[in-house]
């Protein structure tokens, strides 16, 4: 297709239409031009084409189709690949279905547990989220599929998403919440970005041309197409100037007429209205041209995919050396979740999955001796005495009991955040009843967000499965009994209780505004700062084997700002059986300084698979990227100079080696003196102290800092206290306690000097 010529034949109505779906799913053909339509469709993890009655909460059925485990799960298996694989299979079975475009990933930063959507995202760490996100995006379009990365910005809250303003700083907008969009972006090219419902700093995002046009395209390179989430267009208008490409679902009409109308009147440019439908026809084109209909759908194959996915994905938070069960064993399963398990949230991202495989049915194909007993039903919280007493009996006469608990689906959804992040309270008392009778207890977890576990303490061993799809239960008997091992670390904090979590003052906001108090301090990067207790470290995880760590190296440790940095670090399975280990490396800032940063922040991982006693060495290159922070004021990353360390983690809370390196960073910020100056501040800098040294000099001579003649007063003052309070004196000061040797034309002259040598730098 010749894009340009199309768009020269084009009407104004054509061009304003083709800015807008012709339904829920499909955009606008122009016929009489070859121009096709294409259908995007939900979600991030399985398909949910709708080929009927539409809508985008999940309510009306979708086609049969594979329920992959959750973002909240696949985040835990730190692999990369592992993700890809798992976006490979999306790829082919929209092609297999027409879908030019999966509405996925997710990777809005969990910056509350409550957030009802947040098993569909990734991480409370935006690094993590981001590589996630670029293994995904890489492996669905592979398969010459697009995807559509969401929701562009700052959407972290179900409660009045629609119109919530999210406030935001820039050093936190940018080091946080648009880090993961970035990455993939750069490394990924999604062929399209969805802006999400909510405001930014008082503009509606689908009208913010700083965010759709001056960061994402002038910035980053993004070269596809914006797409406004489904109804979060407020002014069409304004939202093709700020680089809202296409509109969804339809309008039936009303805002195709009103950018015709936009451009008549000479309100909208004609050539920005052109640029918006080129961006639309080239990815329509990129799909034409490279559909693959007799592409094969193996469900099965896809099913044995995602029982993978999941059992590589769950997290094993504790182990009393009951894990893993041994054939011969009498083993009871409790609760709903045994049967019919919870392994997909809510909303838009509902899959409607052609088969199912509880834990029940796993152990059964396998001729393991597991009863059952249900224990709760999750139609009510209330503890059900008979229920609970059965199983309890159960318990009793086997010789371990596998509990299944967790959120049943009403607890967290697209549209609602949760009130309180506890368990409903008749699974919690099923628990306590059960680990007060049998010691072996384990507890098989169902969930898309952090929980209260009360019990923790009182049972043999948990394993976190999230929410693992629709083959979860394959993957916990296979996890339980040790065909696999477990190697899932956990991409986010697991706090105590909810108001633990540093936004907890402040989330949900007054009204329609929202603010980010907490700043850059986000899950780990908080409770690290704070050295508060929580329940389970981000990066935290267990496995059937042991790993030591070995031989940190560095290629250098004097390090110019803007170079690389590469580290080595060696890893031996040191157990008896085979194992995954998940290699963290995190980067501690500088103690002191002038700019407030976390303890550590993660910059790398891989994951290693190891044989029992064998090694492998497991390299990274960290850019400046890794040693910076996002300084507003020169609208850049920047590192300063100072002593880092480069550390090597099993989790944020448990740093196995370390080695230190130097920066040293030329560049200096920008930096304007005045009389508010504080001497301290000056004499950090060698040019400025020596412009200042010599009237400081004749200032310490004449000074009246010390209080008075009087010996006693002297004795009083320790010369630290001199110290600090002259390096906290601003320049103005020295008016007043200089004994009559400054003049203000004195300080001026001074002050002028110094900011001709500042802008010479």
């Amino acid at each position: 297709m010749d894009i340009s010529k199309v768009i020269s034949e084009m009407t104004l109505e054509e061009k304003a239409g083709l800015c807008s779906g012709a339904d829920f799913w499909h955009t606008k053909a122009v016929e009489r031009l070859g121009v096709s339509d294409i259908m995007v469709s939900d979600g991030p993890h399985g398909l949910r084409k709708q080929d009927q009655s539409a809508d985008h909460l999940g309510v009306n059925e979708s086609i049969k189709a594979v329920g992959f485990p959750a973002a909240s799960a696949t985040a835990c298996s730190f692999d990369r690949e592992l993700v890809r694989r798992e976006g490979e299979a999306l790829g082919g079975e929209c092609q297999h279905e027409g879908v030019a475009v999966l509405l996925g990933p997710a990777v809005n930063i969990k910056r509350s547990p409550l957030c009802g959507r947040n098993f569909e995202y990734f991480s409370e760490d935006p690094y993590l989220a981001g590589e996630m996100a670029t293994g995904w995006i890489n492996g669905v379009q592979s398969r010459n599929v697009g995807t559509s990365i969401k929701h562009f910005a700052c959407n972290n809250q179900e409660h009045r998403r629609n119109t919530s303003d999210s406030v935001v700083d820039e050093r936190t907008l940018r080091e946080i919440y648009l880090t993961a969009f970035e990455t993939a972006v750069k490394e990924s090219q999604p062929w399209t970005v969805m802006c999400s419902y909510n405001q930014l700093n008082g503009v509606q995002v689908s009208e913010n041309r700083r965010l759709l046009t001056e960061i994402l395209r002038d910035e980053w390179g993004f070269e596809g197409f914006v797409v406004s989430d489904w109804g979060a267009v407020r002014d069409r208008v304004k939202g093709v100037e700020a680089g809202l490409d296409l509109e969804m679902p339809s309008s039936n009409g009303v805002n195709d007429k009103a950018i015709v109308e936009a451009v008549k009147s000479g309100a909208l440019s004609e050539e920005v209205l052109d640029q918006t439908v080129a961006r639309i026809l080239r990815i329509v084109e990129k799909f034409v041209e490279n559909r693959q209909p007799d592409t094969a759908w193996d469900q099965e194959a896809d099913h044995r995919l995602s029982a993978q996915i999941a059992s590589e994905s769950a997290v094993l938070l504790k182990n009393s050396g009951i894990l893993p069960l041994k054939k011969e064993q009498k083993v009871v399963f409790l609760g709903e979740f045994a049967d019919k398990p919870r392994f997909q949230g809510g909303g838009s991202s509902h899959i409607n999955c052609f088969r199912t495989e509880s834990a029940l049915e796993a152990a059964a194909a396998d001729s393991l001796a597991v009863t059952f007993a249900q224990g709760y039903t999750t139609q009510s919280e209330t503890p059900d005495e008979a229920m609970i007493a059965e199983a309890v009996e159960a318990a009793k006469a086997a010789d371990a009991a596998v509990i299944f608990a967790g959120l049943p689906d009403s607890f967290e959804s697209e549209g609602y955040d949760r009130d309180h992040m506890r368990m409903p309270e008749n699974q919690n008392a099923l628990i306590a009843a059960v680990a007060a009778v049998q010691p072996n207890t384990v507890v098989v977890l169902h969930h898309g967000s952090p929980m209260e576990m009360p019990w923790a303490d009182d049972v043999a061993a948990i394993l976190d499965m999230y929410l693992g799809g629709q083959a979860v239960g394959r993957a916990e008997v296979d996890l339980l009994w040790g065909a696999v091992n477990p190697s899932g670390r956990l991409a986010e904090t697991i706090p105590f209780q909810c108001e633990d979590n540093p936004s907890s003052l402040y989330y949900g906001g007054e009204g329609d505004r929202t603010e980010y108090r907490e700043g850059i301090f986000v899950g780990y990067r908080y409770y690290d700062k704070k050295k508060a207790a929580v329940r389970y470290p981000f990066g935290y995880g267990l496995s059937y084997t042991t790993f030591e760590y070995s031989d940190l190296s560095v290629d250098q440790t004097q390090l110019e700002a803007g170079g690389e940095l590469k580290v080595c670090v060696k890893v031996t399975n040191t157990g008896a059986v085979a194992g995954k280990e998940v290699v963290q490396l995190y980067v501690r800032n500088p103690i002191r300084g002038d700019v407030i940063r976390p303890v550590r922040e993660l910059r790398a991982f891989d994951k290693v698979e190891l044989a029992p006693g064998e090694t492998k060495e497991v390299c990274f290159t960290l850019s400046n990227r890794a040693f910076s922070y996002y300084n507003a004021q020169i609208g850049d990353w920047y590192a300063p100079s100072g002593e880092y360390a480069v550390e090597i983690g099993r989790s944020s809370r448990e740093i196995v080696l370390e080695q230190s390196v130097s920066l040293h960073n030329a560049r200096r910020l920008p930096v304007r003196y005045d009389d508010n100056t504080l001497v301290g501040d000056l004499m950090k800098d060698e040019k400025a102290a020596q412009v200042c040294q010599p009237l400081f000099a004749q200032y310490q001579q004449s000074s009246q800092l010390s209080g008075g003649d009087s010996e006693t007063a002297n004795e009083a003052i320790s010369q630290e206290m001199v110290e600090k309070m002259f390096a906290y004196m601003p320049l103005r000061q020295l008016l007043s306690f200089g004994g009559g040797a400054f003049t203000r034309e004195m300080l001026d002259q001074m002050i002028a000097k110094l900011n001709e040598i500042a802008e010479q730098e």
